[in-house]
């Protein structure tokens, strides 16, 4: 999809001007972050266990250092991206710390305990609703196919204040992603929409079954 190029082109631009910050990744703020870090966490059972975590649309890896507050469990955490700046930015942040590894590209028939992604579906630019949303479809499929536990993601909802609402950006139907992924995905599924932002968060897990 050539919109992926230009998303990419423009998260470049965000953290080549604010560097490895909450607005180098297009977020309003640390505070903002951590409360969307607390909702899609959610989906990690709790146990000793250690496991592992692929942060798709990872940036430069704000996650992490959620997930080292979040747990003392063993963790090995891969973050991806499609903005070569932004793993540049991750990889030079945490290039002391093992068990952390960022990539452009995903390595083929891996799997991972955890799949989590971010604000990925959030900067549509011009791609139409249709478009944008066969895109999403697909690839919450592929994290199907690449978490092993579980999945979250987020995204802006379409209950947001008109007047906040902006034409670049993809405000999706809550009931409509939670039919989506409960029908296709798991039987245990939970939508979030009780946190102060104008999104929601879905979180699949499959550590039940």
């Amino acid at each position: 999809m050539e919109t992926l190029k230009k998303i990419s082109d423009y998260y470049s631009e965000k953290v080549i001007a604010y560097g490895a910050t909450p607005k180098g990744v297009d977020w309003n703020g640390e505070e903002s972050q951590k409360i969307r870090f607390n909702q899609l966490t959610k989906v990690i059972e709790q146990s000793r266990e250690s496991f592992t975590v692929l942060d798709y649309g990872s940036g430069y890896g704000a996650l992490y250092d959620y997930l080292q507050n979040f747990t003392d469990r063993e963790m090995h955490y891969i973050g991806y991206d499609i903005a070569e700046a932004m793993v540049l930015a991750g990889r030079e942040k945490y290039k002391e710390v093992q068990n952390v590894n960022f990539f452009t590209e995903l390595s083929q028939n891996k799997t991972y305990d955890y799949v989590i992604a971010s604000g990925i579906f959030n900067v549509r630019l011009t791609t139409s609703d249709e478009d944008w949303e066969k895109y999403i479809f697909e690839t919450l499929t592929s994290f199907n196919t690449l978490a092993k536990k579980g999945f979250s993601f987020n995204m802006l909802t379409s209950y947001s204040d008109e007047d906040k609402m902006r034409d670049y950006l993809y405000y999706a139907v809550p009931e409509a992603m939670f039919s989506f992924t409960k029908n296709n995905f798991s039987k245990h599924v939970a939508l979030l929409h009780d946190y102060p932002l104008y999104e929601f968060s879905i979180l699949v897990k499959k550590f039940y079954e």
